[in-house]
């Protein structure tokens, strides 16, 4: 029998149009022969269509999968999961936990150093809540400053001055209620792919070389310009380090189904940092992480086929759980 997948996208987030586009990308990799889709497009202002799903169990019949393919807030950050667990449905990707805490940047620093990971020096501030002396002078620059809880680089900015810092502070708290200043890393920029529930595995890794001063979102979705290396070239040893790190990172906060860790390389030490994680990475036609699968022989449609297999999985395992006395 067909699996009826319902495609969850669009959203309210400045990740929408990105999110539009992985959609597309996944569904028409669907096979119709396997899959029955229903689209549930999120717009802008909060509005579900065609339908919504009821958090009431037993009220969403003929729905055997969602497939959530929303970026950003509302979508990554373990809102929608929360949903969809109430709804008792299976779903595509991270859980409520590894979700929000993997997408506030601060709290997901704090849990893969206490796992003994290498993350790059940074300061948590609330917006509205800081002095210039707080910030300047705390790094040499530059620094990157970013919205806390967001991906795609939106709302990301390299500052070289104070005052390019204090500005940068303000578009950030455009974005989020809390910002990240992180030290700056002169060095590569490395990606890697997770797939997996209780046994993750991660893929190989690629390298990006931006077009501009750092991979932002014009560079990601925009310009068309910023170069792939997959998979990265790198020795056989540091391959390995970077996939050991994902795979750790994956397991600190507790991941599942599927994740994408970003890393930065220091020319100067040859030390990787991990970078972020995100819980749902971009699927469209130039996205890494389903290029990095492929690299590792795990083609576009499969990795589909494997992701609602772990979603599949991971529900019929909750189904054992016992819930009241």
């Amino acid at each position: 029998m067909k699996l009826r997948v319902a495609v969850l996208y669009g959203g309210r987030t400045g990740e929408h149009e990105v999110s539009l586009r992985s959609a597309e990308s996944v569904i028409a990799a669907m096979d119709p022969s396997r899959y029955d889709v229903e689209r549930i497009l999120i717009d802008k202002n909060g509005r579900w269509t065609p339908r919504a799903i009821s958090p009431e169990p037993g009220a969403n019949g003929g729905i055997d999968v969602v497939f959530p393919v929303l970026h950003g807030t509302f979508g990554e950050d373990g809102t929608v999961q929360g949903l969809l667990e109430l709804a008792d449905l299976a779903y595509v990707g991270a859980g409520v936990l590894a979700s929000s805490v993997s997408m506030d940047k601060e709290i997901m620093k704090r849990l893969i150093s206490e796992a003994g990971l290498p993350v790059v020096e940074s300061l948590s501030l609330r917006r509205d809540q800081y002095k210039r002396e707080d910030v300047c002078g705390r790094f040499p620059f530059p620094v990157f400053v970013k919205p806390a809880n967001l991906g795609s680089s939106v709302g990301v900015s390299k500052a070289k001055t104070c005052e390019e810092l204090l500005s940068a502070l303000e578009l950030a708290a455009e974005f989020d209620r809390k910002i990240i200043v992180e030290r700056g890393i002169a060095g590569r920029e490395f990606e890697c792919s997770v797939l997996g529930n209780e046994n993750p595995v991660a893929s190989l890794p690629c390298e990006i070389l931006p077009s501009r001063e750092f991979y932002d979102y014009e560079d990601k979705y925009l310009l068309d310009k910023a170069q792939t290396i997959v998979p990265a070239d790198l020795n056989a040893k540091q391959t390995e380090k970077i996939r050991g790190l994902a795979v750790e990172c994956y397991k600190a906060v507790d991941c599942e189904g599927m994740a994408r860790v970003d890393f930065l390389m220091e020319s100067a030490t040859q030390r990787f940092f991990i970078n972020e994680i995100n819980t749902i990475p971009g699927f469209t036609s130039i996205s890494m992480y389903p290029k990095m699968w492929e690299a590792s022989g795990l083609p576009y449609a499969q990795l589909i086929d494997r992701l609602i297999e772990l979603a599949v999985e991971r529900h019929r395992e909750k189904q054992t759980i016992r819930y009241s006395r």
